[in-house]
């Protein structure tokens, strides 16, 4: 196992008598962010299988877990990055032991150039989360989750490519969970899980405009889409800037750094979000990211106003879900 353990974490600041804020910290994971978990795993069965070398296409947290990984393993590793994906992210995967490739734009065209890197007998393409054993990986978050907190009635998170969520969905499945309300949170520019449910597959955006980049796949994974529609759950859509406070607040608060891509979950409980409105123990799964700096995190804090309007939040219209019972299955 390359992952660690996380804690689970009540956050009393923003609990109240009848709710229950739980973080799951898995910024703590030694790669930054859960993804250690899937890529690990998937790292470990191409050493089992004889491979010798991995490739994966990375906006950077998917990069560095994969680079780590086959460190720690013995393996090569190749990243191939869009130049989108800040200098001091490429250094930091470079100097976990792996070769780092730049190319193109957008993720989309790094993702093909490491597909054809790949395209040998030696070499194991690491997809950045369209993968069941990514998601079999991920999905060691719920087995945890549930250990600690078994009473958890909703869980909140990030939406990029769909990976993170898959690990979720396929987790709480295995535990006989479909009960838990997810509450599935993107932001405005980067929306493409949302836009999936409302037309009931994924839909490829024409393009991604958001300061929360973790999250700009412009098309999920269709697992997902499919499965999430067993369980009681709200797409939510928020703005960049309450992606931001809740980077801000949560910096403040817990004195840790996470990327827009992870602070657009945190805003649900800094906004009171009607969406975990009913629930009495809500995990909020704190995802990470690499791709931060406090300087970055300092200059967003001296443009906020110090208060955020309650009303805030938004949904897009026609794609939060009303409530579903664990055997009602649209």
């Amino acid at each position: 196992m390359l992952h660690i353990r996380t804690p689970l974490i009540l956050y009393p600041g923003l609990s109240t008598p009848t709710r229950r804020i739980w973080l799951k910290l898995e910024n703590l994971q030694p790669s930054g962010s859960f993804k250690l978990r899937g890529m690990g795993l998937l790292c470990s069965r191409a050493k089992e299988q004889g491979k010798r070398k991995v490739v994966c296409p990375s906006g950077g947290n998917a990069g560095l877990a994969t680079a780590m990984a086959a460190a720690q393993l013995g393996l090569q590793a190749c990243i191939v990055v869009p130049n989108t994906t800040p200098q001091s992210t490429r250094a930091r995967i470079a100097s976990a032991g792996a070769e780092v490739i730049v190319q193109g734009k957008v993720w989309d065209e790094a993702n093909q150039r490491a597909k054809a890197l790949a395209d040998n007998a030696d070499s194991e393409f690491v997809p950045a989360f369209d993968h069941p054993v990514l998601w079999e990986g991920h999905s060691t978050l719920i087995d945890e989750i549930l250990e600690d907190c078994p009473q958890v009635d909703a869980v909140v998170t990030s939406v990029g490519g769909g990976g993170l969520l898959a690990g979720l969905l396929t987790g709480l499945i295995r535990h006989g969970r479909t009960d838990c309300r997810i509450v599935a949170c993107e932001t405005e520019g980067a929306a493409s899980f949302a836009a999936a449910i409302v037309a009931g597959h994924p839909v490829k955006l024409p393009k991604i405009d958001t300061v929360a980049t973790s999250l700009g796949a412009a098309q999920v994974a269709a697992w997902p889409v499919a499965h999430i529609i067993e369980f009681p759950h709200d797409c939510v859509v928020l703005s960049d800037d309450d992606a931001i406070l809740g980077v801000v607040h949560y910096a403040n608060d817990l004195r840790q750094l996470v990327e827009p891509a992870c602070g657009v979950s945190l805003a649900i409980a800094y906004l009171d979000h009607p969406a975990i409105a009913e629930a009495h123990d809500v995990v909020i799964v704190v995802c990470g990211g690499v791709s931060i700096n406090a300087q970055r995190v300092a200059g967003w804090a001296r443009l906020s106003t110090g208060t955020h309007a309650r009303q805030g939040w938004k949904r897009t219209p026609g794609v939060t879900s009303p409530t579903v019972g664990a055997g009602d299955h649209h």
